[in-house]
């Protein structure tokens, strides 16, 4: 009896590991961030003049950011499919967890993940439909083929990380140049980060013979390309600040350029895959509070929502 009680301990643990391996690999954390970012835009920019509860509710947004999302996780598993050899070296703790579930398992919950995504999105429209098939296979040809080339793998998957919302620009129809802007900064930083990554993942990438631009050329000519980045964030900071009303979020985008400052000059003192590392989470923290900065857009949503609220009890 004991045995056997011990035997399905077993068996409930691995199967905890492995969901808790696929989340690892579908990078759940992320695709929550990605949820909240597009709700986020699609209250306090896309639909300001809407109240926030009529937003949340919109069956059709909730299918689009649905669909997106399990576009994502697909992503990130072909993703993942195609860098098991390169992660061993780069990430050999993540990758040990990650080969808990096996390529096959991967391969058909990514088909899965993909025909689910479609059949949602063609529940909205056949465009919203063929607007996801379409994302979906340059997210297959990126892992598959582009990502291994210098400078078109970093354009390409800056790209498609700020394509979802544009899935959603389109649902509201809401074409204002602010918004191209705005989309603008955030590719920048995104091909910034994509790039120390690279820097980061140099030993997997020259071992798999992925072409980067510090495999390729070197590691100082990728530092110059990412300085002449960060420069051109000022053009759609100066934009945002001083020709469109961007509300209290200004302060955001005034925070961005001391944190690109300071992260310019560590970058160029840094050499070593750990000090590659911690500018990569500078990175993705200034990205985090460049969604919860959203809400600095309009705060006022917030307020009218509450007196609404209150007047509702």
């Amino acid at each position: 009896m004991d045995i056997r009680r011990n035997m399905l301990s077993r068996k409930n643990k691995l199967f905890l590991l492995k969901i808790f391996s696929l989340f690892s690999v579908v990078r759940g954390y992320n695709i929550a961030i990605i949820v909240l970012a597009q709700y986020l835009a699609s209250i306090f920019i896309f639909a300001p003049q809407k109240r926030a509860l009529e937003v949340i509710l919109d069956w059709r947004l909730l299918l689009i950011i649905f669909a997106s999302s399990l576009a994502i996780a697909g992503g990130y598993i072909i993703n993942n499919f195609y860098d098991a050899e390169k992660d061993l070296i780069n990430r050999p703790n993540k990758s040990m967890l990650d080969r808990l579930v096996s390529q096959s398992t991967k391969l058909k919950v990514y088909f899965g993940l993909n025909f689910l995504s479609v059949g949602v999105a063609l529940l909205i429209s056949v465009h919203a439909a063929i607007f996801f098939s379409v994302y979906i296979f340059l997210l297959w040809f990126y892992s598959h083929k582009l990502k291994k080339y210098p400078i078109i793998g970093n354009l390409v998957a800056s790209l498609l990380a700020i394509l979802p919302f544009f899935g959603i620009l389109m649902y509201f129809k809401f074409f204002h140049s602010a918004i191209f802007i705005h989309a603008f900064f955030l590719y920048l930083i995104i091909l910034i980060r994509e790039m120390i990554k690279d820097m980061e993942n140099i030993k997997g990438d020259f071992a798999n013979n992925y072409q980067t631009i510090p495999v390729r050329f070197s590691e100082k000519t990728a530092k110059r390309v990412i300085t002449v980045l960060v420069m051109l964030t000022l053009i759609p900071v100066s934009l945002l600040v001083y020709q469109h009303d961007v509300g209290y979020m200004k302060y955001y985008f005034y925070l961005s350029i001391i944190v690109l400052g300071i992260f310019l000059y560590k970058l160029w003192r840094s050499y070593t895959t750990a000090e590659y590392h911690q500018l990569h989470i500078g990175l993705k923290i200034l990205i985090l509070l460049g969604v919860f900065s959203i809400v600095l857009i309009s705060p006022d949503v917030l307020v009218n929502g509450k007196i609404l609220l209150e007047e509702a009890l």
